[in-house]
């Protein structure tokens, strides 16, 4: 694997841009999960798997740690829905 000395100026830009759009990237997976949970609503396993996904996206969103695990607990999917806007906005 190679370190942060090894990579080229071009991989360093890539790598930079990730990073620097990582919020953007959590938003909209959050946004993509609010709609896939509701899809999957009938499907206990699936909708299951998705919020475990929603945990993992909320966890690296940077939102207030107690409304995140009250949306989690409730499994709240409008509450998952406002998240993904604040998300979005930058709050």
């Amino acid at each position: 694997m190679a370190t942060g000395r090894d990579f080229s100026k071009t991989q360093r830009k890539i790598i930079d841009r990730y990073y620097d759009n990582q919020d953007t990237i959590v938003a909209q997976r959050l946004g993509e999960l609010v709609t896939e949970i509701f899809l999957a609503l009938g499907n206990e396993k699936k909708t299951n798997q998705l919020w475990i996904r929603a945990e993992k996206a909320l966890a690296r969103s940077g939102l207030n740690k107690s409304k995140i695990q009250q949306v989690l607990r409730d499994r709240d999917l409008e509450g998952l829905g406002r998240l993904a806007g604040q998300a979005s906005n930058g709050k």
